[in-house]
């Protein structure tokens, strides 16, 4: 499996953010721009904190078993790939989400802060960027718990296949 690239991250953020703030601008000129939903941070949230109690536990469960702990209970392997990959998905989608939320609120906070509504939709979209980039972080963190430590054989380039 391979791993997450911050480089990857970064460059749908910023495509996505270049994006959002044009059709926002664009959109904005033909009507009235759609509202950011009050949901979006709070969901963003929720999942960063599933994210990150799910590599917490399994870091704690990998310990206890590396220390052989009585009644230690170990990890799936299977469970962690399903978790690494959940992480994974979810920093796609939230790096994605931070860069519409986050060209939408720039183009708030540049053109339309003089009205109360629009004061409000940039507070849930930079409420929304705080809370994707936090989901972000948590997969990265739940990535490096559950990464198989490199084997002594290094020059073949094989990964040790432990228990977990």
């Amino acid at each position: 499996m391979r791993t997450l690239r911050i480089r990857t991250l970064a460059g749908i953020f910023v495509i996505a953010g270049v994006v959002s703030w044009a059709g926002a601008r664009l959109w904005d000129t033909f009507g009235t721009l759609p509202g950011v939903p009050v949901a979006a941070p709070i969901v963003l949230a929720l999942i960063a904190a599933a994210l990150f109690a799910t590599a917490l536990s399994i870091r704690s469960r990998l310990r206890a078993q590396r220390e052989r702990q009585p009644g230690a209970k170990g990890v799936d392997p299977l469970a962690a790939a399903r978790a690494v990959v959940f992480g994974q998905a979810s920093a796609l989608v939230a790096s994605l989400v931070v860069g519409i939320y986050g060209g939408t609120g720039i183009f708030l906070v540049m053109y339309k802060l003089d009205m109360d509504p629009r004061r409000q939709q940039a507070i849930y979209a930079g409420l929304a960027v705080l809370a994707g980039i936090a989901v972000v972080a948590a997969a990265l963190f739940l990535e490096r718990v559950c990464k198989l430590p490199e084997d002594d054989d290094t020059h073949h380039g094989t990964h040790a296949h432990q228990s977990r």
